[in-house]
């Protein structure tokens, strides 16, 4: 179903202002790893959001989700905080890993080795 103008916009400011409240609570960085909010989703009704984060340089970014996700309840009333004028209801906050690097990452390395293997074949045709 297609996004609704209402929906666009408060998943945009929702994004812009978690953004802004990880980097105020410090949870832009856990244990070493990067956090950014990557996109935000809203469901029609405007009563959830889907939070879609990039974690970097994680040795387990399901550990780091769930301090994440411990810390939700301070988050939610930063949040509320910032768009009560704005929002009737505040959404209930989920948070789901965005892994679409990983898969580009994984992509080029099969491109990488694809290019590899042909200019292997190449040199094996021209001997």
């Amino acid at each position: 179903m297609k996004e609704g103008k209402r929906q666009k916009q408060i998943a945009g400011l929702i994004q812009e202002e978690i953004n802004a409240i990880f980097q105020r609570l410090g949870l832009s960085f856990i244990n070493s790893a990067m956090i950014s909010v990557s996109s935000v989703q809203i469901t029609p009704d405007l009563l959830e959001a889907r939070i879609y984060l990039s974690i970097f340089n994680a040795t387990d970014k399901k550990a780091t989700l769930k301090k994440l996700e411990e810390r939700q309840w301070e988050v939610k009333k930063e949040l509320a905080s910032r768009i009560k004028t704005q929002v009737r209801r505040i959404p209930e906050l989920r948070y789901f890993l965005d892994d679409t690097l990983d898969q580009v990452f994984k992509m080029e390395q099969l491109f990488n080795k694809i290019k590899e293997e042909e200019k292997k074949d190449e040199g094996e045709e021209k001997s």
